[in-house]
């Protein structure tokens, strides 16, 4: 791992996909469903170093708002930067979809010491039944949270399973961004990004993409979920 500063008011975001990274290439639509990280990134080490973030929320009221209304929620956050919001969210019964292998197995657990839920699937197996799981989730009116661009990259680039999922669930996306004032990266296809003790950690809840009302999800293409997602990053990184 690397420890990194993050990047000034109105400096550029480098995108920084990883030693050896790959492109998955399967150009599965549910691909971005699919939550991979270190099981031990979840676990209690990382519960222990989260408590001493100092934390700064930004629009949580957009979340607030869409609760009130009864709108179930799809939380999308770039791979890199989940484990802020995952900390920032927990004990609230989010559900995350995770692999269907082995390692998966260990994911759900994990995450479940911060009270979330798991279902389980993959782009190559039991992907569909997994899909249909987040969707009864979000149809019963619970909330979930996906990585657009996981599990394996290409890094910043949006896979329509979010849009699939929010179009067949009724359910709002909210895009998240999340960056710290030092953090570790590992040397991974997204540089994973793990903020350190006693941080300055920021979590962004950027402008919905809703159904139905405003601006359609079936009328919203995937490089306009990046765009929001950016957006919320940029403004996560802006100190």
């Amino acid at each position: 791992m690397t420890a990194t500063r993050t990047p000034r008011r109105g400096a550029q975001t480098t995108r920084h996909p990883g030693r050896g990274a790959q492109s998955s290439g399967d150009g599965s639509a549910i691909g971005c469903l699919v939550i991979a990280i270190p099981t031990l990134i979840v676990g209690t080490a990382a519960q222990a170093i989260a408590h001493t973030w100092r934390m700064e929320v930004i629009g949580d009221d957009r979340v607030a708002r869409l609760r009130k209304g009864g709108t179930p929620i799809i939380f999308a956050v770039w791979h890199a930067h989940l484990l802020a919001p995952l900390w920032h969210r927990r004990g609230e019964g989010i559900t995350l979809l995770v692999s269907a292998h082995a390692d998966g197995g260990h994911l759900a657990r994990a995450a479940q010491l911060w009270g979330y839920r798991a279902v389980r699937g993959s782009t190559t197996r039991g992907g569909v039944a997994g899909l249909r799981g987040i969707v009864r989730t979000l149809a019963d009116g619970g909330d979930v949270a996906f990585t657009p661009d996981g599990p394996r990259g290409p890094a910043r680039k949006a896979k329509p399973g979010t849009l699939a999922a929010a179009l067949l669930g009724g359910a709002a996306i909210v895009p998240v961004g999340a960056s710290a004032s030092l953090e570790w990266r590992f040397r991974s296809w997204d540089r994973f990004a793990v903020p350190r003790p006693f941080s300055r950690v920021r979590v962004v809840y950027g402008n919905p993409l809703t159904q139905p009302g405003g601006e359609r999800l079936d009328d919203s293409p995937v490089d306009l979920l990046e765009s929001r997602l950016e957006d919320a990053q940029r403004e996560a990184e802006c100190r």
